[in-house]
């Protein structure tokens, strides 16, 4: 990536793969050996001979105490080089009719998984709903609480005291719970982490539902917060290290939709105890999240622990007594935990001589790092901009000020609650058949005149349709929400960094996010006071544009993109970038768009996708003259393997 132009062991020039022009920057011969190591880790077996895979393979069994599953993990050794032509392995490797049936149901029934890996990914869900249970206990609480307490004045100081109790548990998230996982983690594993952590979302959590004072409430909120920081750092890694290849991106959204469906929860919980006693109701809302951390912190000592964190501290015999619970068939066990293995020895070099402290402060000093980092920053505090979480806190609230009744107002919530778990759903198909930036794009603008439009509607007679229409503009928020800026900014900062810089990007872009969703918790009272509904809802209209020129301005898109790939996309200076889009993509979108000109085309920014629309053209023309002579197509495919005939022996993606 350093070069514009390279050579290859011949001394010919080779064409760069990134952005076409001289805006890549030149980066360090540290990052540039990164890159190196990164592309190895897409398949670490790569061109060894069989002869020497093999011979490594008989040593990692000797060194790991493994001799007694030797046999199997020569099998899986080769399977892992090439996964999808392991009917063709011959010799003493050759695999039994039962092990092909085993590989190839993994590929056709990708869901028929162990017992104890649908525990495992049933315990995970519940640590995510637990999540956004917590996040709506206070959303009809506050309606009550407030005057307890004491605060429930208009004053500037009471305001500010109820946003502080809401914000709470971000506060203890974004300052302490995320910068707490990584080193409890390196100590006492996932379980023990995600053990832990479900106890503080558990007896602070009960506590809160007896305080007397508003510093009380606040302590035991913070105590939540930690949990949730550590459990939202954690339970994903634990799925993803769990979990087969084939399912495990499925797993990594389903956490958004989980959390959903705890919000939802939530919001039917506080309309369910409404009626009973003022002084009662809103400190079941407050105590209620506890239900789902008890069957968390009881299963999660049942599902088996993280092989790669097992294999990570060196403890391979216990590693293989956890997979061996987590897949269906011994094999696929020897070649998961050989391939695991051979990653491990490559980000062992890929690490080496670097420090949390170090890494942290490359994100903002190397280039492409930055870029990165400045991209998961923009996503992550947009989604605090488009006004979510004033919905999640507040909702009650806000029905409330713009006229309903108390038990209207939470009806209403609980109808948010639905529609931001049912359209959570879409997600799965949507981000990667239209994008992460596209996305974006689309529906920030539809937030905002939904926000602006339910403002509005407050400035209507009292009455039942300006209630209801508040609520339908409210809902139709929601609807946009869920599929785009809501599974988004996890997906996508848990995509853009190098490897080598994964974990401590990650956790500064999650920080990012709960810190200033504690800022929003904390002012919006205020502004709901200062600027009524009409003008924080316009107020937060306004935001959404603002995070929509970012997005624009500064978020490449991402979806399948290689490894390879996202480091040029990465490579291109940000100026650069800003320019390409103001300047080529703006113009284009108006001319095909709004003006509907089909001939309008738009000018690829990097040069690999220059290379795929030649390919895509390519094919396309080989496809439309075979179809026309029913003969072989040129890339040697024939009709029947197109239509998804060979799909055993495809070449490995």
């Amino acid at each position: 990536m350093g070069n514009i132009s390279d050579r290859d062991s011949s001394g010919t020039a080779i064409e760069p793969k990134g952005a076409a022009g001289s805006h890549i920057e030149q980066t360090s011969d540290n990052l540039e050996a990164n890159i190196n190591l990164e592309a190895k880790l897409k398949n670490p077996l790569d061109g060894l001979s069989r002869t020497e895979l093999l011979s490594r393979v008989e040593t990692f069994c000797a060194e790991k105490n493994l001799t007694e599953h030797l046999p199997l993990f020569r099998k899986g050794a080769l399977i892992a080089q090439s996964p999808d032509n392991y009917a063709s392995i011959s010799g003493p490797e050759a695999l039994d009719e039962e092990e092909k049936a085993v590989l190839l149901k993994e590929v056709e029934h990708k869901w028929r998984l162990p017992a104890r890996l649908f525990l495992t990914i049933a315990t995970c869900s519940i640590g995510a709903a637990v999540q956004g249970w917590d996040q709506t206990g206070t959303n009809g609480a506050n309606i009550f609480f407030p005057e307890y307490y004491g605060i429930g004045g208009d004053t500037a100081r009471e305001k500010l005291l109820v946003g502080l109790i809401n914000a709470g548990p971000y506060i203890g998230s974004a300052f302490i719970g995320c910068w707490l996982s990584d080193p409890i983690n390196n100590w006492i594993g996932r379980r023990g982490v995600i053990f832990l952590s479900g106890h503080f979302c558990l007896w602070p959590v009960i506590g809160s539902a007896f305080c007397h004072t508003w510093p009380q409430q606040l302590a035991c909120r913070l105590l939540m917060g930690i949990g949730m920081g550590v459990k939202a750092s954690t339970v994903p890694i634990y799925a993803a290290e769990n979990s087969p290849a084939s399912i495990r991106g499925a797993l990594v959204m389903s956490w958004q939709m989980w959390t959903a469906f705890g919000i939802f929860l939530g919001t039917a919980f506080n309309l369910a105890v409404f009626h009973t006693s003022h002084n009662v109701n809103w400190r079941l809302m407050l105590g209620a999240p506890f239900i789902p951390a008890v069957p968390l912190v009881l299963f999660i000592y049942l599902c088996p622990e993280s092989p790669r964190w097992y294999m990570k501290k060196n403890r391979y015999p216990e590693a293989w007594k956890s997979m061996i619970k987590l897949r269906n068939h011994p094999i696929q066990v020897a070649r998961d935990m050989f391939y695991i293995h051979s990653q491990l020895e490559v980000e062992h070099q890929l690490l080496a001589g670097s420090n949390y402290a170090k890494r942290f402060v490359e994100l903002f000093t190397i280039p492409r790092v930055r870029r990165a980092t400045l991209a998961a920053f923009t996503v992550m505090i947009a989604q605090q901009m488009c006004g979510i979480n004033i919905i999640a806190f507040y909702s009650t609230t806000i029905f409330k000020e713009s006229g309903s009744s108390e038990v209207q107002a939470l009806l209403a919530s609980f109808g948010f609650g639905i529609i931001n778990w049912v359209f959570s759903f879409p997600a799965f198909w949507t981000i990667d058949t239209f994008g992460r930036r596209s996305l974006l794009l689309f529906t920030f603008p539809q937030m905002m005149w939904t926000l602006l439009a339910a403002g509005l509607c407050t400035l209507m007679d009292m009455g039942t349709a300006r209630t209801g229409l508040v609520a339908l503009f409210v809902f139709l928020f929601a609807a946009f929400y869920s599929p785009g800026e809501g599974p988004v900014p996890f997906t996508y900062s848990a995509e853009v960094f190098p490897l080598s810089h994964r974990e401590v990007g990650m956790g500064f872009a999650v920080a990012t996010c709960l810190f200033w969703a504690s800022v929003l918790g904390i002012t919006f009272p205020f502004l709901l006071d200062s600027l009524g509904t009409v003008g924080a809802f316009g107020l937060y209209a306004g935001f959404n544009l603002v995070a929509f020129i970012a997005i624009f301005l500064f978020v490449p898109e991402t979806k399948q993109k290689t490894l390879e790939e996202l480091d040029y996309v990465f490579a291109v200076k940000t100026s650069e970038f800003m320019s390409y889009q103001c300047t080529k993509a703006l113009p284009w979108f108006i001319k095909r768009w709004v003006f509907w000109q089909r001939n309008a085309k738009l000018e690829p920014l990097y040069e690999f996708d220059r290379v795929k629309e030649a390919e895509m053209e390519r094919r396309a023309e080989a496809e439309r003259r075979a179809e026309e002579t029913g003969t072989v197509t040129s890339t040697g495919t024939n009709l029947d393997e197109k239509k998804g005939l060979s799909h055993v022996n495809a070449p490995n993606a």
